[in-house]
């Protein structure tokens, strides 16, 4: 999914925010706990997800690709959060999830070469998000994701980002 880009690209790249998915970890461990339910609508971390982020420097981006590298099998899905995070961890409810995700996923036979080759996504769903990527980037500086691993893929062999030019 990587090609060559252009020398004015600006290249987002995707990184694990560790404090918050340590959070919402304890938000999952604490209800166990105790007993209780999720909040009606509420969505809980998964064990095989991880919460990522992308700063924008700027807001003035265009979308023009997915820069996407992973060893090895498995399926990375990347779900957009509509939400602006607050300090007191405002609880992530299902509605706040945007549409379409982005979808990776490569089989055991593709994976036996470690280059991307077999790396397959759908290429409008993607299209389609990146470009909603960039219509929230002008009103943010921040936003978060919501990535699941799964069939063997992990988080230490995936590198993912974003390239964008300026609409000036």
């Amino acid at each position: 999914m990587e090609e060559a880009g252009a020398a004015s690209d600006i290249v987002l790249e995707f990184k694990q925010d560790v404090a918050l998915t340590e959070k919402m970890r304890r938000r999952v461990s604490s209800l166990q706990r105790s007993g209780q339910k999720r909040q009606d609508g509420e969505r809980l971390l998964l064990p095989h997800e991880a919460v990522y982020r992308l700063d924008f420097r700027r807001q003035d981006l265009r979308f023009r690709r997915w820069n996407v590298s992973m060893g090895g099998r498995g399926r990375v899905t990347v779900t957009g959060i509509s939400q602006h995070w607050t300090p007191d961890l405002t609880h992530l409810m299902t509605r706040q999830l945007l549409e379409p995700v982005g979808a990776f996923w490569r089989g055991a036979a593709a994976a036996a070469g470690d280059d991307d080759d077999g790396l397959k996504w759908l290429e409008a769903d993607m299209q389609e998000f990146g470009e909603r990527i960039a219509e929230l980037a002008k009103v943010r500086k921040v936003m978060y994701f919501l990535v699941a691993f799964k069939d063997g893929a992990e988080a230490a062999r995936l590198q993912c980002s974003l390239a964008f030019c300026s609409r000036q």
